[in-house]
């Protein structure tokens, strides 16, 4: 098995980091900065800021805050939000960050991926797949923070995107986000093995079982986590700790 990789995510709103339930309800945690240099202490092997407004509102991602994170941390991290173009792609990484990631742009403009993929290399690129289950038991996309449903199903696109040149996928289940209640490892599983690209699991952490059913039932080669660091259930080295006795393969 490889190495499992530990993501804390930090949602980024009016420049704080911020967490809800379901998309909804968000509450102030902290400096997007601080906690991410703090994570990068514990020992996390990447950092993900989202800025979730930016599509919402138009905007273009956060640049300066990049710029301010990459003196402080000596870890990769990847950034997303707003991202619409190769050129929003450029000033990321110009700004430090190591990986950009995409969602509601590329599910509009799926030639995105590609021209970003063409112009740095897949393993820049991160497409972000924000989904929820329907009555009709389908995985629905979702884009603009979870605000507009789709025609897209997840599968499908996910094997879109890797075709077009994406590096991971970041899939983020609506359905489990924030309610600490374990991630849906069937449809990871099925993910998992439906693509070659890595697969980076969202939504759902509540404890370090949650995190270990992912990256073992679920096939998922990262789990990524918001909640359960930013309010102090655990800390990554200990996290690390309890996935190492379980025989799992991380960096202590």
């Amino acid at each position: 098995m490889l190495t499992k990789r530990i993501i804390p995510c930090l949602d980024v709103k009016d420049g704080r980091t911020v967490k809800g339930i379901n998309f909804e309800g968000l509450a102030d945690v902290g400096d997007p900065v601080e906690l991410g240099a703090r994570y990068a202490l514990e020992g996390a092997d990447e950092l993900v800021y989202l800025d979730i407004s930016a599509s919402r509102e138009g905007r273009g991602t956060f640049t300066r805050l990049v710029s301010r994170i990459a003196d402080r941390v000596n870890i990769p991290f990847t950034v997303g939000g707003g991202i619409s173009s190769a050129d929003d792609a450029a000033a990321l990484l110009d700004a430090g960050a190591d990986k950009i990631t995409v969602n509601s742009a590329a599910v509009r403009n799926p030639g995105l991926i590609s021209a970003i993929a063409g112009r740095y290399g897949s393993q820049f690129v991160v497409v972000a797949i924000d989904a929820r289950r329907g009555d009709d038991g389908e995985w629905h996309v979702t884009t603009h923070g979870g605000t507009r449903i789709t025609d897209r199903l997840l599968l499908p696109w996910a094997r879109e995107a890797m075709e077009r040149g994406a590096g991971e996928i970041l899939f983020t289940s609506m359905d489990h986000d924030g309610t600490r209640a374990g991630y849906p490892c069937d449809i990871y599983r099925s993910l998992a093995s439906s693509l070659s690209i890595p697969v980076i699991a969202s939504g759902g952490a509540g404890s370090p079982d949650d995190i270990a059913d992912v990256l073992t039932i679920g096939g998922a080669d990262a789990a990524l986590a918001a909640s359960i660091f930013h309010y102090g259930d655990i800390t990554v080295s200990r996290l690390k700790s309890c996935l190492a006795a379980r025989g799992i393969p991380v960096r202590i």
